[in-house]
């Protein structure tokens, strides 16, 4: 039996994207995934992002808010950074596989255009759905 690949999903405040990430990937084939997210300040998993993960659900009530140093020294499949900020001052891990970056917009940003905070995290997560099933589908 083959292990399982490590992946890390990686944002600024490990509250909404990269949290979001973790739930879905572990929901859709955490058989075949170690599935980890960090953030590079990492800042509370954000109310809005357990909400719209319930509302397909996944529970994400139990994850953490976690640091990319908790995982220093750690190797991984895949690194996945998921907005740019993040991607810019994210670490390398030692014996790294592939690093992969989706700049997926903050969800609070998008609240500033007008768009309700609860919808504009259901957008957030809605791509990365899709990204993470061509994920799985590829790898």
């Amino acid at each position: 039996m083959t292990s399982r690949r490590r992946v890390l999903f990686v944002c600024t405040g490990n509250r909404a994207r990269s949290q979001m990430a973790e739930g879905l990937l572990r929901h859709l084939a955490g058989d075949r995934f170690e599935v980890y997210s960090a953030g590079t300040i990492p800042s509370g998993i954000s109310e809005y992002t357990i909400e719209a993960m319930r509302e397909i659900g996944i529970d994400v009530s139990g994850q953490r808010s976690k640091s990319v140093d908790e995982f220093a020294g750690q190797e991984f499949d895949f690194v996945i950074t998921v907005c740019d900020s993040a991607r810019q001052v994210c670490p390398i891990f030692p014996r790294e596989g592939q690093r992969l970056h989706w700049d997926v917009e903050d969800p609070s940003d998008i609240e500033t255009r007008g768009i309700p905070l609860a919808d504009a995290f259901r957008m957030a997560r809605d791509e990365l759905r899709k990204r993470i099933e061509l994920f799985v589908n590829e790898h």
